[in-house]
């Protein structure tokens, strides 16, 4: 049996254990799986922990963020429910893989980060990988992209304490977000939020850990 990151493992034998992994933990929509197929992690993932691109765990970045595990993105992108033609906002862009898996599902994706350093790094991979429909910008967002809102989708991939105010206001009759919430030091709780025409709809999906939500923008 080949172990993680086994440098004997073929294309076909890692791809099948990755897909096995995501499966197992509960991500079966098809639509979902084929895009996480489709998309490399391991153009997303340098340095020392490139051989590990394919293992189902966190992994760090530039500017002490990390990459989620593969499970976690899976599911994520499963409570989002997008459909093919949906404009996602997603804050955190962090290495670019999650956006390039929502590129494969919607029909426009506009991602936000602090860190202008993560935005420069990700662009180079979407152009590499020819995701034209990925817009990526260097922002707070905690305060969402008001000038393309109002979004059918909205998925943060960082902890705030709860739901930012802006970010629901700016989703769609209709539309869902799915993220954290809880304190960055404990674990914290994957929400999906639905908005209807009365309010909003919480549903509590598992428990997860994530970096917190940073108000401003970073130094790189």
């Amino acid at each position: 049996m080949m172990g993680e990151g086994d440098p004997a493992e073929t294309d076909a034998e890692r791809k099948m254990r990755f897909l096995y992994a995501l499966r197992s933990r509960g991500v079966t929509d098809t639509r979902v799986l084929t895009a996480m197929e489709k998309v490399d992690r391991g153009l997303f993932v340098r340095g020392h922990f490139a051989g590990r691109a394919y293992d189902d765990m966190p992994l760090p970045i530039a500017a002490g963020q990390t990459i989620s595990q593969p499970s976690v993105v899976g599911l994520m992108t499963q409570a989002l429910n997008v459909q093919p033609r949906d404009t996602v906002l997603e804050v955190g862009t962090g290495s670019g893989y999650q956006a390039a898996i929502l590129s494969q599902l919607a029909r426009r994706v506009y991602t936000v980060d602090r860190h202008k350093r993560l935005v420069r790094d990700a662009q180079d991979v979407f152009r590499e990988l020819g995701l034209v429909n990925i817009t990526a910008f260097t922002a707070d967002g905690s305060h969402g992209l008001p000038d393309q809102a109002p979004f059918d989708r909205i998925i943060v991939t960082a902890a705030a304490e709860d739901p930012p105010g802006p970010l629901l206001a700016q989703l769609k009759i209709g539309g869902i977000m799915v993220l954290p919430v809880g304190q960055s030091d404990t674990v914290q709780s994957l929400i999906k939020v639905t908005r209807g025409e009365r309010g909003y709809d919480y549903e509590e999906l598992r428990p997860v850990r994530f970096v917190p939500l940073v108000e401003g923008l970073g130094t790189e």
